[in-house]
């Protein structure tokens, strides 16, 4: 799907036809509309597909006046065990335009044009400005999936209290390996902010400098939050698979004394229930001697686990 964005006054908004526009939106694009973009904008057709894999590394190139720059963005995906994952995001520049692919639709575009946000865009003409102010919402992206993955195993954590089920434990897995990816696409995008001059063949300016010096400070911000949240979770995860074993523990050497006591009593039943001559079987207290003989054994038996501290 192919969107046409101009930009004007510091705002976006969609255009009918590719000359109107400034920017073009292409998610998962189709064959056709990889050539039309390749013949338009001069684009090579490798540059319009590279963004199409999602394991896709980050990097920069340079083919004439085409530059391509791709980085990983967060994805989230609530259908999928593993709600959170990064997906390549391909910003290729040409001498009009900016064109930026995705193999999915993601939130980058949606909240510009939406109006969610009210700060000014830089013009696509700007392109250091333009590119580390998109940059800098795609890390602000990290850091409220890293938030939102923080809370679900917040929640994992008190459900899996007294528990004896895989299922939170199952769910904390998922969730560190959102992290693991995050953690992952994070130091892979790290190298392109010391590069990014050549985006434009030269050395950048000051104020250039700084732009590109907050979007590393902002990403390194997220790869920090990220790594201490997978090792609080990697941790969390081995405390309460201990837990959960213990408490299987507990439950099978509670069944186990149970087991113990009842025995006791069924062992002096068994007894006299044997088709042989057996002491006060002619006693007209026959019946009561056993029961009181195993209810004094088996209170014996808790006695002792009690004294034990075994129950």
């Amino acid at each position: 799907m192919l969107t046409f964005i101009k930009h004007q006054a510091g705002q976006i908004f969609d255009v009918p036809v590719l000359e109107d526009g400034e920017i073009v939106r292409a998610v998962a694009p189709t064959a056709q509309e990889v050539e039309f973009l390749g013949k338009s904008l001069k684009i090579p057709e490798d540059f319009l597909v590279a963004a199409l894999d999602r394991d896709e590394r980050p990097r920069i190139e340079t083919d004439d006046d085409c530059r391509l720059l791709i980085v990983r963005i967060p994805h989230h995906n609530a259908a999928s065990d593993t709600p959170y994952l990064t997906i390549a995001l391909a910003f290729i520049l040409t001498p009009t335009h900016v064109v930026t692919v995705c193999s999915e639709e993601s939130l980058l575009w949606n909240d510009f044009l939406s109006g969610k946000r009210r700060h000014r865009l830089p013009s696509p003409n700007e392109r250091v400005a333009f590119l580390t102010f998109l940059f800098l919402h795609v890390a602000r992206q990290y850091l409220i999936s890293i938030r939102h993955i923080r809370e679900e195993a917040d929640a994992a954590e008190k459900a899996i209290h007294g528990s004896m089920k895989n299922e939170m434990l199952i769910r904390m897995l998922n969730l560190e390996k959102c992290l693991v990816f995050f953690t992952t696409s994070l130091r892979a995008n790290e190298p392109l902010w010391d590069r990014f001059r050549k985006i434009h063949g030269r050395e950048l300016t000051d104020e250039e400098k700084d732009l590109v010096e907050d979007v590393k400070i902002e990403f390194r911000q997220a790869q920090e939050l990220a790594d201490i949240y997978s090792n609080i979770l990697s941790g969390m995860m081995d405390a309460f698979a201990s837990i959960i074993a213990n408490n299987l523990n507990v439950v099978m050497k509670l069944l186990t004394l149970i087991t113990i006591i009842l025995m006791l009593p069924t062992l002096i039943a068994s007894i006299y229930g044997m088709n042989v001559e057996l002491p006060w079987q002619h006693s007209p207290h026959a019946f009561l001697i056993p029961m009181v003989l195993s209810l004094v054994i088996s209170a014996v038996g808790i006695f002792v686990f009690v004294k034990k501290r075994w129950f």
